[in-house]
């Protein structure tokens, strides 16, 4: 969380305080940012579950030491099976790294154009997407094709849907959020397409390219593209506040990866080594080097600190719809930034 949120939080606190409505502050998230920092990680982690998360996992990688693993809480609450650093954990949103830098090698390639559109790459689709003749591939990986996002739709989750098909048909149809190019709008959609694009151009499926071209390469062996690949039980529980239901059984099609394997990933994608001659300088145009995850059940943080040569990555499997724990989630992810940074300067 910002110090921006962090004041307006403040700021709506004290104007409740002051008309006598305390009942919907946020105090916990108050009290999680101005404690006094824990000495270590692990007494970091085991306050997060204090504040309600079920299981939590943190890797950190910091040049010239070992890696460092921790975990807090439970990989399964039902079998009182305690939380450990090397389960498999889904990792949503992260997955748009992997394939954006897929993108980048098959532009390099030749493959596929940046400058290429929508209605050229998906004729079918050029009466169904506004402005189809309009948004390149560029666009879509800089989520500045302006095309809806399906999980706004409001039937989504009315209506949860069944196949890839019925996902799309969320976005289709539908007036643009703006001209293409014109602003910024995260949309799952675009690399939904881009996923799409990729396995047509291909003539085989995305996933089996991300495994040959960038995790056989970098040695990342439990890092996975389909909930089909994994032992279950290798794969940490999610969970819903005020439902029933472990939400690992949910095969969202997104990848899942150990905390390791991402941050091995990370590292190479921020030093440049999962590219070839070529394809950093295509990639660094197109999308970012650090990214969140949230789908129902599971949360993820992968971010590097060039100033102090780190990696952070953290796994938290517990969600809501309000969004309270994800401010939390950035909350105690902001103070192991604060922890490692202490020791580095100590």
């Amino acid at each position: 969380m910002k110090k921006k949120q962090i004041k307006r939080i403040l700021r709506i606190v004290f104007i409740l305080a002051s008309v006598g409505s305390l009942y919907f502050v946020p105090w916990i998230l108050v009290r999680a940012w101005i404690m006094p920092l824990p000495d270590t990680v692990q007494e970091q982690l085991d306050e997060g579950i204090k504040y309600g998360f079920d299981g939590m996992i943190v890797y950190v990688d910091e040049a010239g030491k070992p890696p460092a693993f921790y975990a807090a809480g439970w990989h399964n609450r039902k079998s009182k099976t305690p939380a450990y650093p090397q389960a498999l954990f889904k990792i949503a949103s992260i997955t748009k790294l992997y394939v954006a830098v897929a993108a980048a090698k098959l532009v390099k390639a030749g493959h596929l154009s940046l400058d290429e559109t929508i209605a050229e790459y998906f004729p079918e689709l050029a009466g169904r997407i506004e402005y189809s003749d309009k948004i390149t591939l560029r666009m879509m990986l800089q989520h500045r094709s302006g095309i809806p996002n399906f999980v706004e739709h409001p039937d989504f989750w009315k209506k949860p849907p069944k196949s890839r098909q019925e996902t799309l048909d969320y976005a289709l149809d539908l007036p643009a959020d703006f001209e293409p190019g014109e602003d910024y709008g995260y949309s799952n959609t675009n690399y939904m397409l881009i996923e799409d694009l990729v396995d047509k151009t291909l003539g085989y499926p995305h996933q089996q390219y991300i495994r040959e071209e960038i995790l056989n390469p970098l040695g990342l062996k439990n890092t996975f593209t389909s909930l089909s690949e994994v032992d279950i039980d290798d794969v940490m529980s999610g969970y819903y506040v005020g439902v029933d239901a472990d939400f690992k059984y949910e095969d969202t099609g997104l990848m899942l990866a150990t905390a390791e394997d991402v941050g091995i990933f990370l590292r190479a994608l921020n030093d440049g080594s999962v590219f070839k001659e070529g394809e950093q300088e295509i990639y660094s145009s197109i999308y970012v080097y650090e990214h969140t995850g949230l789908i129902v059940g599971y949360q993820s943080i992968a971010k590097y600190y060039k100033d102090m040569d780190m990696i952070v990555i953290q796994f938290n499997n517990t969600t809501n719809f309000d969004g309270y724990n994800w401010n939390l989630a950035e909350i105690i992810y902001s103070r192991i930034v604060k922890i490692m940074r202490s020791k580095k300067s100590s």
